[in-house]
């Protein structure tokens, strides 16, 4: 899941690291007319980020109703002198664990690089590592080769399935057009939407789909249990021809 960071400065004394918590303060009043969906993208978040965080068990909202739109993570900036042990000690956990939530390869640390203590494992670096051998704290930037490495990552780790796809558009008899999280598809008929079985892939969900692209997982359908999928085509004719076809899929995020 995305989460946002407030940079922390490290305090003076070398001895003793910065640790604190990302702000949580940001909150969304909802307006008539605003979705979930229309939410999360634009705070660049995931709809089920969104239900998490405010305990929401569908995706229905209400006018003036307050929503989180940011989640709380701890952090700690390294000063000179220490080491993932006594970090990791010092935050009741071990050092597997901090190098898994960090995307650490080594054990090499530098004064100024910020760690996060808890949460999910994030997908981009959020250690910096410094080029110099500075004496003092020191805010670094994440080099491209861990950029790179991390990147390589992210994409192998994305969950990879077959399932049946099946077509659809906004215009079938009984449809209003707009989804199950809210996206409006005759006002919107470029945007790509498949409807999913949320047990299988959470809505939100940002898939790429064998023959369609990138694709957000933004409706249900009551036939739409399993592995089965249903890509939104603006055209009823592409929608036909499309037919029923065995497709790999990825669940990116």
């Amino acid at each position: 899941m995305k989460k946002k960071i407030v940079t922390l400065t490290a305090i003076a004394a070398l001895s003793v690291g910065a640790a604190g918590q990302a702000s949580a303060s940001s909150v969304h009043t909802v307006q008539s007319g605003d979705t979930l969906w229309s939410i999360s993208q634009d705070n660049n978040v995931s709809v089920s980020d969104l239900q998490e965080w405010n305990e929401l068990d569908s995706t229905l909202i209400y006018p003036s109703q307050e929503l989180k739109v940011e989640d709380i993570i701890n952090t700690y900036t390294v000063v000179q002198g220490d080491t993932l042990y006594k970090i990791a000690t010092d935050h009741n956990m071990s050092v597997n664990e901090l190098k898994n939530l960090n995307n650490l390869s080594s054990d090499l640390i530098h004064p100024g690089d910020e760690f996060i203590l808890d949460g999910k494992k994030v997908a981009s670096a959020s250690v910096a590592t410094n080029t110099s051998q500075a004496s003092t704290p020191t805010k670094s930037t994440t080099s491209t080769t861990q950029t790179a490495a991390v990147a390589a990552q992210t994409a192998s780790s994305a969950k990879e399935m077959t399932v049946t796809a099946t077509a659809y558009t906004a215009y079938c008899a009984g449809c209003s057009g707009v989804t199950a999280t809210g996206i409006d598809l005759r006002s919107n008929p470029n945007q790509k939407v498949i409807a999913v079985d949320p047990s299988v892939i959470p809505l939100g969900s940002r898939v790429w789909v064998e023959g369609y692209g990138e694709a957000i997982a933004g409706d249900t359908g009551g036939a739409i249990k399993g592995n089965i999928i249903d890509v939104f085509i603006p055209s009823q004719q592409d929608a036909l021809n499309w037919g029923r076809k065995t497709v790999t899929i990825k669940i990116l995020d």
